[in-house]
């Protein structure tokens, strides 16, 4: 029996048509000593080569989930992408199926002109701003795809910046003291 952790995404990967890498982030928990897991996802090279290996085992496939290479592998293919997430074997799958929703569904929401390679690349900030707000260091942080798309996709607040002018401040206390000050004498006289 495995021990728990939160711990449970390895990769998320997004490839091209040709399996191309458009994004790939791979994550390592920081209390587990998996050599083969450090041995290959450690090296580009090795990344690139499992990367190239994945989809051409799941490129036109119908099935949305399959064991590879002693991993789980969750995926997704659009027009000219495929959108993969990477766990360990010892994983939950309904978590790991709720956080790639979460993932698809925010991308759905943010990519209002569909989910393919161009629109992709045109909002790559949001894109990555999108699968940090739902996983972070391999840990599945919000499963919501509404709220992660609002959080991305939030124009920054425009405050108006009070401009404080001293001399209208100042000179403006000083006379309201001057004027109260000479009705006390003049009431005190």
């Amino acid at each position: 029996m495995s021990s728990l952790s939160l711990y449970t995404v390895q990769a998320v990967l997004i490839l091209d048509q040709q399996g191309e890498r458009i994004y790939a982030k791979y994550y390592q928990p920081p209390h587990r000593s998996d050599e083969g897991h450090q041995l290959l996802f450690n090296s580009v090279k090795k990344q690139k080569e499992f990367e190239k290996q994945l989809y051409r085992k799941t490129h036109k496939q119908d099935s949305e989930i399959l064991i590879f290479e002693d991993h789980l592998v969750l995926y997704k293919e659009y027009i000219d992408i495929t959108i993969y997430l990477v766990a360990s074997l010892e994983e939950n799958e309904i978590v790991l199926q709720q956080g790639f929703s979460a993932i698809r569904g925010a991308l759905d929401l943010i990519l209002n002109s569909g989910m393919d390679k161009k629109n992709i690349q045109e909002n790559y900030d949001m894109v990555l701003l999108a699968i940090d707000e739902t996983i972070d260091n391999g840990v599945i942080l919000e499963t919501d795809s509404n709220t992660i798309a609002s959080r991305v996709s939030k124009p920054p607040t425009n405050e108006p910046q009070m401009a404080l002018d001293l001399d209208k401040g100042f000179l403006g206390a000083w006379g309201f003291a001057k004027s109260k000050f000479q009705e006390r004498l003049q009431q005190g006289l």
